[in-house]
C-alpha cells in the first residue's frame, strides 16, 4: 500500500515508530504529522527523510505547537537550530514544505473529515481516540490533506547560515539578530521593548551557585560576575 510504504526511503511504520520515541508516545497526531511530512517531501520529489543535499534545500514551517508539528519535524528532520524550521503561531494543523533550490512550495492542511470519516476507516472501534488512530494509518492522502501550491516569500535573513545582520536596541541594549528588529524614529529597537513582549515586569536576578560552570576548574577561579567580566572587557578595550 501506498500510505504504509514509502518506496524513497524509511517506510511509514519506521518513521512512526522514530517519531513516537522521539516524542514520547503514540497519538492521533503523530501520525497524522509523519503522513503530513510524508506528503510533503514527496511533493517536492524528496526522499524521506531527506537526503543530506536535500536537506540543505529545505525549509519547514509549522503551523501548530502540538504533536503534529513534532512528527513533522521528526520526519523532516528539520530543526529550528538550522533554521530550517520555522514555527508561526495560527492553531492550524498545516505544514509548508518549501524546496530553497526549486522555489517550489507546498502546503499540506488536515482536514476536519477525516475526523468525522474515521469511523468508516475503522469500524468496529469504540474508543474515539483509538479510532482515529487506526483510521490515519490507512486513510487515502485525499481525504486526509488538502494541499495547496503556494508562494513564500523569504528574506536572506530567514535562510539557514551565519547571522548576517546585528543591531542593538537603544532601550534595554539586547543584541538583536537576523532583522528582527523594530526601527521607530531611525533607531533599532528590540521587540519586546517596542511592542511587548509574552513576559512582563522582567527584574534581573542573582540565583544560588550562579558561578557554576560545566568545567569544574573554572568553578574554582575567582567568582566571576556578568559585571565584573564587562567592566574588564571595556578597561582592556580603552
Amino acid at each position: 500500500m501506498e500510505q504504509a510504504i514509502n518506496t524513497m526511503g524509511q517506510t511509514f511504520e519506521e518513521l512512526l515508530a522514530g517519531s513516537v520515541a522521539a516524542h514520547g508516545h503514540l497519538c492521533p497526531g503523530q501520525i497524522v504529522g509523519v503522513r503530513m511530512a510524508m506528503l510533503g517531501l514527496r511533493l517536492l520529489d524528496f526522499e524521506t527523510p531527506p537526503t543530506y543535499p536535500q536537506l540543505k534545500q529545505l525549509i519547514v514551517f509549522v503551523e501548530m505547537d502540538r504533536c503534529t508539528g513534532d512528527a513533522v519535524a521528526f520526519v523532516t528532520n528539520a530543526k529550528l537550530g538550522r533554521r530550517s524550521l520555522k514555527f508561526v503561531d495560527y492553531g492550524i494543523m498545516a505544514a509548508t514544505f518549501i524546496n530553497l533550490k526549486t522555489d517550489a512550495a507546498f502546503r499540506v492542511i488536515s482536514t476536519e473529515e477525516s475526523r468525522e470519516l474515521a469511523a468508516l476507516y475503522a469500524p468496529g472501534e469504540p474508543d474515539r481516540r483509538q479510532q482515529q488512530s487506526m483510521a490515519y494509518k490507512v486513510m487515502p492522502d485525499s481525504v486526509m490533506f488538502r494541499v495547496q501550491e503556494v508562494k513564500v516569500d523569504l528574506t536572506p535573513f530567514d535562510l539557514p547560515g551565519p547571522t548576517r545582520h546585528k543591531a542593538t536596541c537603544v532601550k534595554c541594549g539586547q543584541v538583536v539578530r537576523d532583522g528582527r528588529e523594530v526601527i521607530w524614529e531611525g533607531q533599532p529597537y528590540c521587540r519586546p521593548c517596542a511592542q511587548g513582549g509574552y513576559f512582563r515586569r522582567a527584574i534581573e536576578v542573582s540565583w544560588d551557585n550562579m558561578n557554576w560552570s560545566p568545567q569544574p576548574q573554572v568553578q574554582e577561579m575567582e567568582p566571576r560576575t556578568r559585571a565584573k567580566d564587562l567592566r574588564e572587557l571595556s578597561i582592556r578595550l580603552s
